[in-house]
């Protein structure tokens, strides 16, 4: 499962009540990003939901592909932005907590977690793949990403 898939809206029962309709608790769940995409009933939120409604948008939704919000696009923007998190030395604790106040989401830090360990471990694979294709650029490029993720 990907962490995309464990993203919650931190919110959740408030934005409902807010547009009175049903909410998906996934921010990147299809209706979820119906909602935050087209824009219906963002003016009925409170101010502070609404901004940061719109700034996840801006900042993950807002691809300009023809098939958005479904072209992987936002998941894969949220991904790096977890990357770039943990880069800047934060633990899965701190990056939930940066999360909740950039975007009003929430995950649970063993979710996160997981996520980085998979990353790393990945990165590995990556590292002696192209060590055995004697790619060093590449196996340098991973090293550095895997020792940035792993601290």
């Amino acid at each position: 499962m990907a962490i995309t898939d464990k993203i919650y809206l931190k919110n959740h029962r408030q934005i409902a009540a807010q547009l009175d309709t049903n909410v998906p608790k996934g921010a990147f769940k299809g209706a979820t990003l119906d909602l935050v995409f087209t824009g219906d009933g963002l003016a009925e939120l409170d101010e502070a939901t609404r901004d940061r409604v719109l700034e996840f948008a801006e900042d993950f939704i807002d691809c300009g592909c023809d098939d958005a919000p479904y072209c992987g696009h936002p998941e894969r923007k949220f991904v790096t932005y977890l990357l770039e998190l943990r880069a800047q030395g934060m633990g899965p604790d701190a990056i939930v907590d940066v999360m909740g106040d950039d975007y009003m989401l929430y995950a649970y830090p063993g979710d996160v977690l997981s996520f980085l360990d998979d990353a790393v471990r990945t990165l590995e694979a990556v590292e002696s793949l192209a060590d055995v294709e004697h790619d060093e650029e590449m196996a340098e490029k991973a090293r550095r990403a895997r020792r940035a993720l792993a601290g």
